[in-house]
């Protein structure tokens, strides 16, 4: 019998350190917007102000913490000694460039936090979390260790919850997370498909990108969908098409995006796409749904508007019944701002598809970095027995919604030059404010100056 099931979602609260180092080789506006000044308390509120929207909207909105920046421990293992600010202006003064990689706020794309499968698919009935280990980037493969206390933190409860560690962080096993995996079905209680989509094949000849590296292997998906205890017929992997990743479609959820039986994508997204998607429409049809594909051309919307706007690292949502069904699309500011990007989503709604709303957000900050919608949010589907067992205080609310906006009112600046991470008070910015964070949500001493205190 099928269970009644929602799907939430998760959102990285954009960390104090916030800045353009511009660190991830591949990431067209990350390396365009390269050693501008950010502004961390605007990129918090605006990821907040997201959040408290779709939760308005009757969405299960949650929130998952940042990560401590600068992060010493890098640095020490690199060789650097003396006490935390000593270590700090050492490094600014002989090697700024691990210093950026240890400011990096990254883990607000929580998108590359984990991939998750739904308690429908698993073998032992529970929802599974693997922690990515990122590990094609200095600055985000350290993310994993706090990722994984975050989660478990979050989703507490063994009997419906595994949470498994990240791969190795073997090149062989890049793994992004859910930023290259999408779970489609028919109702979420349903059992689904998942999509896994990979960069590169490191054990078999195929065509490779030739500018930009492929970050996800086919074998860190096939291990995470056996550690997920996922049935074969159940399970897609393809292969991202090169073009894409050379065009600045470093992640799959920059040219892709799917939710219930609904796939919008670009026909560049995937290599050898109609046989994909022939295979997608029979396995999800062996579970009883129809697959809808929204396909856009590059004669309605370019791969430089693609990577330019963000159009696919947009958040799919269902509508609800009352609302008249079907799907509503969340998409950065920048897609009204490339007029045939936003001709063609006009277009798309008034055709009578699937995909029946816009709502537009300004995420700039973020946007700036390389980051939109889709990167901001990890997405969990929970029964309701599951949604009571996480953490309370990680729903987002009102009253949740004020009380971190008056945090990230109090604790941030609002301006935060690359030569700025040099300053050894940011450190201790950044350890009083998450210390008062977990205090207020309740969760426990997560990050490591609390555990050695």
């Amino acid at each position: 019998m099928t269970r009644i099931a929602i799907e939430a979602n998760f959102d990285g609260l954009v960390g104090p350190t916030h800045n353009y180092a511009g660190l991830s080789f591949g990431n067209v506006a990350s390396a365009n917007n390269a050693n501008r000044v950010s502004n961390p308390r605007e990129a918090a509120l605006q990821g907040l102000a997201k959040m408290k929207a779709l939760a308005d909207l009757g969405y299960a909105q949650g929130v998952l913490l940042p990560q401590e920046r600068p992060s010493v421990a890098l640095l020490r293992t690199l060789g650097f000694s003396g006490d935390d600010h000593a270590v700090i202006r050492e490094v600014a003064r002989t090697a700024p460039g691990l210093l950026g990689a240890a400011c990096s706020a990254a883990s607000m794309w929580t998108a590359n936090a984990a991939t998750v499968s739904p308690s429908a698919d698993t073998a032992d009935g529970r929802v599974h979390f693997t922690a990515a280990n990122l590990c094609s980037k200095l600055h985000r493969a350290i993310e994993h260790e706090t990722t994984s206390r975050i989660l478990r933190a979050a989703f507490p409860d063994e009997r419906r919850f595994a949470h498994h560690d990240a791969l190795p962080g073997w090149p062989s096993l890049g793994d992004e997370g859910a930023a290259n995996h999408t779970r489609l079905c028919g109702a979420y209680g349903e059992r689904g498909v998942e999509f896994f989509v990979y960069g590169r094949d490191d054990l078999a000849s195929a065509p490779t990108p030739q500018r930009f590296p492929a970050r996800q292997t086919l074998q860190a998906s096939q291990a995470i969908a056996r550690l997920h205890g996922l049935a074969d017929d159940a399970v897609v992997f393809a292969q991202q098409h090169p073009d894409a990743i050379d065009a600045g479609v470093f992640h799959n959820d920059v040219i892709a995006v799917g939710n219930g039986n609904v796939l919008f994508c670009h026909e560049r997204a995937f290599l050898d796409q109609a046989a994909v998607l022939s295979t997608l429409r029979t396995r999800l049809a062996a579970q009883g749904s129809e697959l809808h594909v929204v396909e856009v051309s590059s004669g309605d919307v370019s791969m430089d508007d693609t990577v330019g706007s963000y159009l696919f690292n947009s958040q799919l949502l269902a509508r609800s019944p009352e609302a008249g069904g079907g799907m509503r699309l969340v998409v950065p500011q920048e897609c009204r701002e490339r007029p045939a990007v936003w001709r063609y989503l006009e277009s798309l709604v008034a055709s009578g598809g699937p995909i029946r709303e816009l709502h537009v957000f300004d995420l700039r900050e973020s946007m700036r970095n390389g980051g939109g919608p889709a990167c901001l949010r990890l997405r969990v589907v929970l029964t309701e027995e599951e949604r009571a067992a996480t953490h309370p205080t990680l729903w987002i609310d009102d009253a949740r919604y004020a009380v971190l906006t008056e945090w990230v009112k109090r604790h941030y600046r609002d301006r935060l030059a690359v030569g700025d991470l040099a300053d050894p008070a940011l450190l201790d910015e950044c350890r009083t404010a998450l210390d008062e964070l977990t205090a207020l949500l309740g969760v426990g001493s997560l990050y490591a100056f609390q555990r050695n205190a």
